[in-house]
């Protein structure tokens, strides 16, 4: 990537030299080419929210920028590309959307992510930290960018503009306004599970900003908590978590059993993590961040629960599911199952039939199928 400050070579995470996505967008590099036209100065404390891959903070390294992130992922790629870059350990800090924010911000730089709701948590618990003089610069694809996103801007921090569109990137500059009166967080969103769909039914879910269906259970969920493996007990794995009302089901219906629940995103896991205390679970449960079954030992586990997801932030990728499904036939025991919910167009029957030999159609309706595989 050419930027003012250099030209770091950059790589997403995990890597993949299959991989044709590259780690940086035009986004990313009008946002860096604006701050040194503009002279802006960094010299203070610099924070950078929703860094996709760690671009914006590896151009920046050199004036000891502060990393705001939900993604594992992301922690990961901005580790490998500060290293390739010979960014001394340290000079960047990383912290995650869980993690108290800076105290004092002298410049804001924001990449806005896909979820408006995480948008809305970060500027509330950043604001605090935001003074008459912060510089506050956001920046994405102009598909990103909504008439919503700078109304967060606006009703959170002050006065805020767009800048003319290049490459389909734009900028947004919002001026804090310390007289602004800010609403109350909103985060993290409980509500009530419904009847029928299991021991779970009528239970509480925990969803803090970012996760997806905060609000509501999403009908994929809805349709695998009815076709759930009833009273396997064992180690199992709630395998992308989300706000682990998967797992939590399970537990309910077989104390015995020990859940792990897994998920990339600090905020999901946090929702998990709550969401399972919220309904005096019996029990023993983890709760883990991390690239989906890395670090779990082989053949340690014998359930594993999946709705795996087909986007990473903007592109529409299987690249996870496959992640996902290998790492979980490495971690099953013998005999151990696979259960998958998915939309029925994505064809994962073909991927799970290609790499456990079999699969097995549990349950259907005209938009999901479950599915199962056994490791042999």
């Amino acid at each position: 990537m050419k930027t003012p400050w250099g030209e770091p070579a950059l790589t997403r995470f995990p890597e993949d030299p299959r991989d044709r996505l590259r780690a940086w967008d035009a986004s990313d590099e009008y946002l860096l080419r604006h701050l040194a036209e503009e002279r802006v100065p960094l010299d203070g404390t610099v924070v950078v929210v929703g860094d996709r891959w760690g671009a914006l903070v590896t151009a920046l390294a050199a004036h000891r920028p502060a990393q705001i992130t939900d993604s594992h992922l992301t922690q990961e790629a901005t580790r490998a590309n500060l290293a390739r870059a010979g960014v001394e350990p340290g000079a960047v800090r990383l912290l995650t959307t869980q993690d108290p924010p800076p105290e004092r911000i002298d410049v804001l730089l924001v990449r806005v992510p896909k979820s408006l709701a995480l948008l809305e948590d970060q500027l509330l618990r950043l604001a605090p930290a935001v003074h008459p003089g912060t510089v506050v610069v956001g920046t994405g694809m102009v598909k990103e960018i909504h008439t919503s996103t700078l109304a967060l801007f606006e009703r959170i921090l002050g006065p805020t503009r767009t800048s003319l569109a290049e490459k389909k990137a734009r900028l947004i500059f919002c001026a804090p306004d310390p007289a602004l009166e800010r609403p109350g967080n909103p985060w993290p969103y409980v509500y009530t599970l419904p009847d029928g769909i299991g021991p779970g039914a009528g239970g509480t879910v925990v969803n803090h900003a970012g996760v997806f269906c905060a609000d509501r259970l999403d009908i994929g969920t809805r349709f695998f908590l009815r076709h759930l493996p009833a009273g396997r007990g064992g180690r199992v794995v709630d395998l992308g978590c989300g706000n682990g009302v998967v797992g939590t089901s399970v537990a309910l219906a077989d104390p015995g059993a020990e859940v792990l629940f897994v998920d990339e995103s600090f905020q999901a896991v946090a929702s998990a993590e709550a969401t399972y205390k919220a309904n005096g679970v019996p029990g023993h449960a983890e709760f883990r961040v991390g690239d989906g079954l890395a670090g779990v030992p082989s053949e340690s586990v014998d359930l594993v629960l999946n709705n795996p997801p087909f986007h990473s932030h903007q592109a529409t990728t299987d690249a996870t599911a496959w992640r996902m499904f290998t790492g979980a036939r490495r971690a099953l025991r013998p005999g151990g199952e696979l259960w998958v919910i998915g939309n029925r167009h994505l064809g994962y029957h073909v991927k799970l039939r290609k790499l456990f030999g079999n699969s097995r159609l549990v349950a259907s309706d005209p938009k999901f199928v479950v599915l199962k595989a056994v490791k042999r």
